[in-house]
């Protein structure tokens, strides 16, 4: 199908790569249509797997207390991958955890890859579901021993074996060229430059002929959000032209999602692109400050009060005061705090006209103390808190 491709399978002990571990990989690697290797492990996890884990997978604790640990076959797999596309079923799940295990001994995995859901899709479209159980019902596998990794990757292949000889090998090969195909890049855009974008926070400014920006934008992923431009750039004319005028980008890395957000706020500004037309209306980002006190105050503070080292008092990042009372009005609903107490309902005297309907529990008339208030308040606002700042100054 392609000149070298390795299909690979992980079992873990969960779902999210920085936590969870692995605990079995196995692969096939072909070369020129020619299997070339075949090879599984049992990994020690370091870490208990859940007992749901087991009864899916059935691998215990006890079959990888002897296993190698990671870092034992990480130059072994490492070797074994070289030079050939990774492919496997749901690819962004194997592919982050590798990314992340490799992470964890100081090397960045940088694969090809290719997800076979995707190309069961491309080739099968008359299907609604292309899951390994779906792949293993239709096509009538049976022997394999499912949730084990090596299993999950013969399933794949005998799907793609059957594909060839019903719809044809070229058939095949075009899908997974289509899923493959590289970005399309702006014609004055160097290649080598956009494989060095960070898969991190930051701002991106992208430029035509001079030093004018036409777009400043940001995001937790500036490498995919700065790839999806080139990517949808035929869905949009707005996309289209700037990428037509385009001749080069640059970004600014940030500490984080919010220092992005205040980032791109203040060079929008200050160097107004012609295509950020949103964000150069004179609108300033705001959040909720939690001003401590007998009974605590909740207030409104726009980004140039903003103080990186009082992160931990604020609340959500808005766009315009609107949003933001907005935002705390929908918060004070839902957990029944009073909107008089919190500057959201003026001139009246008396409890607010929640309490009437039996929507707040009374801090406004006495029948709350200021103190279980203060308490929930914060409790409300919790889900909203802003990440602290994670560096000195």
């Amino acid at each position: 199908m392609l000149p070298s491709v390795t299909f690979l399978d992980l079992e873990t002990t969960g779902a999210t790569p920085l936590r969870d571990r692995i605990t079995e990989i196995a692969l096939v690697r072909f070369d020129n249509g020619v299997e070339t290797l075949r090879w599984q492990t049992l990994v020690n996890p370091q870490q208990p797997i859940p007992p749901f884990i087991q009864s899916l997978t059935g691998i215990n604790d006890a079959m990888v207390a002897d296993a190698p640990l990671f870092a034992e076959v990480a130059d072994k797999l490492l070797a074994f991958l070289e030079g050939s596309v990774l492919a496997a079923h749901n690819v962004r799940f194997d592919h982050g955890f590798l990314k992340s295990e490799f992470k964890r001994l100081n090397i960045t995995l940088r694969q090809q890859v290719l997800c076979t859901v995707k190309l069961s899709r491309l080739l099968y479209p008359q299907h609604y579901s292309h899951g390994i159980d779906a792949i293993v019902a239709r096509h009538q596998i049976t022997g394999l021993a499912r949730h084990r990794a090596m299993g999950d990757v013969e399933a794949i292949l005998i799907m793609l074996n059957d594909a060839r000889r019903d719809l044809g090998a070229e058939v095949v090969q075009a899908a997974a060229l289509k899923l493959m195909a590289a970005p399309t890049l702006p014609p004055h855009i160097d290649a080598s430059l956009v494989g060095e974008l960070p898969e991190a926070p930051g701002v991106y400014l992208f430029y035509g002929e001079n030093d004018l920006p036409l777009y400043i934008g940001k995001s937790v992923n500036v490498r995919a959000r700065v790839l999806s431009h080139f990517s949808s750039d035929h869905a949009s004319s707005k996309e289209m032209r700037m990428t037509q005028e385009m001749k080069r980008f640059e970004w600014i890395p940030a500490a984080g999602e919010f220092s992005a957000l205040l980032l791109e706020s203040r060079l929008v500004k200050e160097r107004m692109p012609i295509y950020n037309r949103q964000l150069r209306r004179e609108r300033q980002l705001c959040s909720w400050q939690l001003v401590a006190g007998a009974q605590p105050i909740v207030r409104l503070v726009n980004e140039d009060e903003i103080d990186p080292s009082q992160m931990a008092h604020l609340f959500g990042t808005f766009r315009s005061k609107r949003q933001a009372v907005e935002t705390l009005r929908k918060i004070a609903d839902l957990s029944h705090l009073c909107a008089k107490t919190l500057g959201l309902e003026t001139g009246r005297d008396g409890p607010c006209f929640a309490y009437q309907l039996k929507r707040c529990k009374g801090v406004c008339c006495g029948q709350e103390s200021a103190e279980m208030h203060a308490l929930r308040v914060q409790q409300a606002l919790m889900a909203h808190k802003l990440k602290a700042w994670p560096y000195r100054g």
